[in-house]
């Protein structure tokens, strides 16, 4: 086995082939790049000194195979050239389609993180199992949580961690709620219909203003046309313990001209998830927006 600074040491699971651990040679102690080595391992940001294993291999980031031996680095071997790509895992694909949901590119992501752009990516395109520590890191950058980078709780309803020990709950001003609505996501509608209160969560999109989205004609949704609605937004981050709501009041009326209804559909982030042919399109006129976040009050 032989390295350069810069290189990722691999530590895979000897059955699966999954990695297990990984990180950055920072340190080597041979001239001529045989172990041991310093490495700093992704999920804990730990620096160690490492004697390799059977389940270990080095990758060496960016180079070719044509790479003449020992150019430009005396007495030392050519490295070889990144494996290829075995195919993404679920993490991967849930990293990629968190970082594309957030329109961030690949290094921004990294800075954020504290990690290699050449690490993410990797995690990106290849079946990995990285550490808690690196995990958390990634979501904090993406805006999600460990556990959506996982997979898991996908059916339980979110806010089943424990309480925070010295919580503090803070309101948002009209500002930072715009910004936490953003563009598009899931909301949910609320209003009182001749059968009593009724609540649908919506795939919704926010244009000049207001809150729109799309149902199908004659749905129960649809009556709140020339009703006065609640609009409510919120994230749960289960693995902290915090979490944030938004909430818009206003009038709901029907978009009745094709123009506007056309550009709606072209401007649309998504189709609505429940299906179905939802051509009418609903808007909320925000009058009053008001939200709350839980954070942590230690340290502060």
């Amino acid at each position: 086995m032989y390295a350069h600074v810069g290189d990722r040491l691999v530590v895979e699971s000897p059955s699966t082939g999954v990695v297990r651990r990984d990180g950055e040679i920072v340190g080597l102690h041979h001239d001529d790049g045989t172990p041991p080595y310093d490495v700093r391992w992704a999920d804990t940001g730990d620096v160690t000194l490492v004697f390799p294993g059977p389940d270990a291999h080095v990758d060496h980031p960016g180079d070719s195979q044509d790479q003449v031996p020992g150019e430009g680095r005396t007495n030392r071997p050519a490295r070889r050239a990144p494996a290829p790509a075995t195919g993404a895992g679920d993490i991967g694909r849930r990293l990629l389609a968190a970082r594309r949901r957030k329109g961030l590119g690949l290094e921004e992501v990294a800075g954020r993180a504290g990690m290699a752009p050449q690490y993410v990516a990797y995690l990106e395109t290849h079946t990995a199992d990285p550490g808690f520590g690196s995990l958390m890191r990634l979501a904090d950058a993406l805006g999600t949580t460990y556990a959506e980078l996982k997979g898991g709780g996908a059916d339980r309803p979110p806010g089943q961690g424990e309480a925070l020990a010295t919580p503090r709950l803070t309101d948002l001003d009209e500002e930072e709620c715009r910004v936490l609505l953003s563009t598009h996501g899931v909301g949910r509608l609320a209003f009182t219909s001749e059968d009593g209160p009724l609540v649908f969560p919506v795939n919704y999109e926010v244009t000049e203003g207001e809150l729109v989205f799309r149902t199908a004609p004659g749905s129960a949704a649809a009556a709140a046309a020339d009703h006065e609605v609640a609009f409510e937004v919120d994230r749960v981050d289960d693995a902290m313990s915090q979490g944030w709501s938004v909430l818009a009041v206003g009038r709901c009326r029907a978009v009745t001209d094709p123009e506007t209804a056309r550009r709606l559909d072209e401007a649309a982030h998504t189709a609505p998830w429940a299906g179905g042919a939802r051509t009418s399109w609903l808007a909320v006129s925000t009058e009053r927006l008001t939200g709350r976040r839980i954070t942590s009050a230690a340290g502060s």
